[in-house]
C-alpha cells in the first residue's frame, strides 16, 4: 500500500514497528487522518511576524507562471513585505518552528519512534493559492504534515514501484534546485491533519490549493562527506606532531624517482596511526558532531549567573530550569556507565541519569533530588554554558526582584 488512513491507528495507521520495517528509507506513504481534526497551533500572520526578527532563517519564493520564473528572496522581511504581496503564487518558509514555539516543538512527541536526534527542524510553510516551490527532490526523510488548508501533492515513486530511477537532473535557469523533469506516478489533495511521508530522493512537487499551511518534519542526514571533513578534523587534532611517515626498513632505490609499492604500504600505515581504535572515542566524536551539526543558533551562557546553592534553594522550592530551544541532547552506553552529549559537549554519569537528561525539557526540583553527584554537577555544567535557563515561580520571582 502506498496510502492509509490512520483514523484509528495515529499517526502512522500502523505499529511503529511495521512503518520502519515496510517503508522506512523505502518507499513513500500518504497517511489519511493522521492526526485526526488537527488544528493549527499556528496562524499564518504569526509566521509572518516571526520571519520579520533577526536570526529566524526564513525565505520568500514567488513563482512567474507566465515565463515560469522563479525569485527567491531570503529574511529578516519588513512588515511592509507581505501586503505588497498578489493573492497567489507564493510561499513562504520558515526554518526551526520547533525551537521558536512551543505548540508545535510538542508535535515531535508523536515521533518519538525515532530517534531524537535524528530530526533535524518542524519548517512551516504557508502558501498563497498556487504558491509552491517547484518539483524537487530532498535527500533526507521528511513528512508532510498538512496544518491549514489544502495542497495538491504529485510524486514521482517510480524506484519503490521497481520501474527505472527518475532523472534527477537540476533545471541550470533558476536558484533553486528544481528538477528539469518531473514525471508523477501518483496525485493527492491533502486535508488538514493528513500527512505525507517521503524517503531520501523520492521527487516531489506540492502546489497550494488554497491558502494553506505545512509542517515539513525533516530528519537529519549528514552525507558521507560531511561525516569523514568532522571525524578527519578531529583525528587531526588530536595527532601528536611524532606520528609520522617512517621508512626505517628502506632498501636501495632502483629509481629514485619511482613511488615504489613498498612506499605507497609505508603511506597507508602512517594514515592508519591515526585511526581510533577506542569505540568510545569514535562513539564522543559522534555524539559531540550529532548535536552541533547544522545548528544554527549556540547557546550562551548567562551573564548574571546566580551561584550554585542559591539555584538549587530555588529548584527545591518550585523553581526549574529550562532547556534553551537551540540545544541538542544525546546520550550513549560507553565501557563505563554512559555518556551525554549536549550541543558537542561531552559528559560522563550514570546511565540512568543521561537517560533522564537527554528527554527532559526541564529540571525541576524532583528530577534533580534524583540525579547521582556527577549527574548534578553536569547540570550545572551545562547551565553554565548556556543550556539551561533558570524560571523561577510566580511567588520567588517577587522575592527576587
Amino acid at each position: 500500500m502506498i496510502e492509509i488512513d490512520a483514523r484509528k491507528h495515529f499517526p502512522l495507521g500502523m505499529s511503529p514497528a511495521t512503518f520502519l520495517r515496510d517503508y522506512w528509507q523505502k518507499k513513500p506513504l500518504l497517511i489519511r487522518n493522521a492526526f485526526p481534526g488537527f488544528i493549527s497551533p499556528l496562524e499564518p500572520e504569526d509566521l509572518a511576524g516571526l520571519a520579520c526578527e533577526d536570526g529566524v532563517l526564513a525565505r520568500l519564493i514567488e513563482h512567474d507562471k507566465l515565463n515560469d520564473a522563479w525569485r527567491v528572496r531570503h529574511g529578516p522581511f519588513a512588515e511592509t513585505d507581505f501586503p505588497t504581496l498578489p493573492d497567489h503564487d507564493w510561499t513562504l518558509l520558515v526554518q526551526d518552528m520547533d525551537k521558536w514555539d512551543l505548540d508545535i516543538r510538542d508535535l515531535l512527541a508523536q515521533f518519538a519512534f525515532l530517534p531524537r536526534w535524528r530530526i533535524d527542524d518542524v519548517m512551516v510553510s504557508f502558501a498563497a493559492t498556487g504558491g509552491s516551490v517547484g518539483a524537487h527532490v530532498d535527500q533526507y526523510d521528511v513528512f508532510l504534515l498538512q496544518a491549514q488548508g489544502q495542497r495538491h501533492w504529485q510524486i514521482d515513486a517510480s524506484t519503490s514501484l521497481g520501474k527505472s530511477d527518475p532523472s534527477l537532473e537540476f533545471r541550470d535557469d533558476v536558484e533553486l534546485k528544481l528538477l528539469r523533469e518531473f514525471n508523477p506516478t501518483h496525485d493527492w489533495v491533502l486535508q488538514p491533519g493528513d500527512m505525507l511521508y517521503l524517503p531520501p530522493g523520492v521527487p516531489h512537487h506540492g502546489v497550494a490549493v488554497d491558502t494553506c499551511l505545512t509542517f515539513s518534519v525533516g530528519m537529519r542526514a549528514p552525507s558521507a562527506s560531511e561525516l569523514l571533513g568532522d571525524f578527519v578534523d578531529t583525528l587531526v587534532a588530536d595527532a601528536p606532531d611524532t606520528l609520522r611517515y617512517t621508512d626505517a626498513n628502506l632498501t636501495p632505490a632502483g629509481d629514485p624517482f619511482e613511488i615504489d609499492a613498498n612506499a605507497m604500504t609505508r603511506v597507508i600505515e602512517a594514515l592508519n596511526l591515526l585511526r581510533m581504535r577506542d569505540p568510545d572515542r569514535v562513539g564522543d566524536w559522534f555524539g559531540s558532531f550529532i548535536t552541533t551539526y547544522r545548528s544554527a543558533v549556540e547557546p550562551a551562557a548567562d551573564e548574571d549567573a546566580r551561584p550554585r546553592i542559591e539555584i538549587e534553594w530555588d529548584l527545591a522550592h518550585g523553581a526549574s530550569l529550562l532547556r534553551h530551544p537551540w540545544s541538542r541532547m544525546a546520550w550513549r552506553k560507553a565501557a563505563k556507565d554512559a555518556r551525554l552529549y549536549a550541543g558537542g559537549q561531552t559528559h560522563g554519569m550514570s546511565v540512568r541519569d543521561a537517560r533522564a537528561l537527554a528527554a527532559a525539557d526541564a529540571v525541576d526540583g524532583t528530577l534533580y533530588d534524583r540525579l547521582g553527584p556527577r549527574g548534578r554537577d553536569v547540570v550545572f555544567a551545562l547551565l553554565d554554558a548556556g543550556h539551561y535557563r533558570l524560571q523561577l515561580d510566580d511567588f520567588e520571582q517577587g522575592e527576587h526582584e
